[in-house]
């Protein structure tokens, strides 16, 4: 750190700074899981079209599954990580069932 680098450093201010770019992160969060939706959503009518069922209880672990690898290679726990895509798996899958 520079002096005057030093001089303007704050625990306040980097709290700040820091709680302002989870706020960037969380709104990322939100536009990724959007779009997942609306990729779902586009997924529905083709499995309809396939004669596909909306629950594929073998694919929805496979998802799951994967993201517990993709956590453990990012260090994070995989158990959690496995619980959020179990809610993203379910949030898709009931976006398709509404359109049924």
């Amino acid at each position: 750190m520079s002096a005057s680098t030093e001089a303007d450093w704050s625990p306040r201010a980097e709290l700040d700074r820091l709680r302002d770019e989870i706020v960037e992160v969380d709104r990322a969060i939100v536009g990724l899981i959007a779009q997942r939706v609306e990729l779902a959503r586009q997924v529905g009518p083709l499995k309809r079209e396939l004669g596909m069922p909306t629950l594929d209880p073998p694919r929805e672990a496979a998802i799951v599954r994967r993201a517990g690898a993709l956590a453990r290679e990012a260090g994070l726990a995989e158990d959690d990580v496995r619980y959020i895509f179990w809610h993203l798996v379910g949030l898709s899958r009931r976006v398709q069932l509404e359109q049924e």
